[in-house]
């Protein structure tokens, strides 16, 4: 019976550990959930942004799709759960440098041209998250033009 027990726990945390790839204080979820945020933002989540979302999210991290899935998934619970984006960008102004926090800035972009035009509050919320990452107003708005010339040649 002990031993039964024993092992239903150990089947437990070794499940949990399976599951749980990525942790709260992971750099990878802060900026999927920024970026789910801002492909939710509008109100409408269109299939096209949830596909950039895993392009861009398998690109920049190199993942397999059960890993993208799984990001995917929390990524949109953690953004549920969030009442500001201070959560996400707390744990990436801690442990990104200046360049990784552009590139952030350029996959929010990314989020936000994929259904083709950039939404107001999308492009506040990219805004704001930036202020909060320390990324000047002109690095924001020459990210966004890169991004907008990718976007319209495509």
């Amino acid at each position: 019976m002990l031993d039964a027990l024993k092992k239903f726990f150990k089947e437990l945390s070794i499940d949990k550990e399976d599951t749980n790839r990525f942790s709260e204080d992971d750099e990878r979820l802060a900026v999927a959930a920024l970026m789910f945020h801002i492909i939710a933002v509008d109100g409408d989540i269109e299939q096209q942004e949830l596909d950039q979302l895993k392009r861009v999210l398998q690109q920049q991290y190199e993942l397999n799709e059960e890993d993208t899935k799984e990001l995917m998934q929390l990524a949109k619970e953690r953004d549920e759960e969030a009442v500001d984006l201070y959560r996400f960008t707390s744990v990436l102004k801690r442990k990104l440098e200046p360049a990784q926090r552009l590139k952030v800035i350029e996959s929010l972009w990314e989020m936000g041209f994929a259904d083709g035009s950039v939404h107001e509050f999308e492009d506040n919320t990219i805004w704001r998250v930036a202020e909060l990452l320390g990324v000047s107003s002109r690095d924001r708005m020459q990210l966004k033009q890169q991004v907008a010339r990718r976007h319209s040649g495509s």
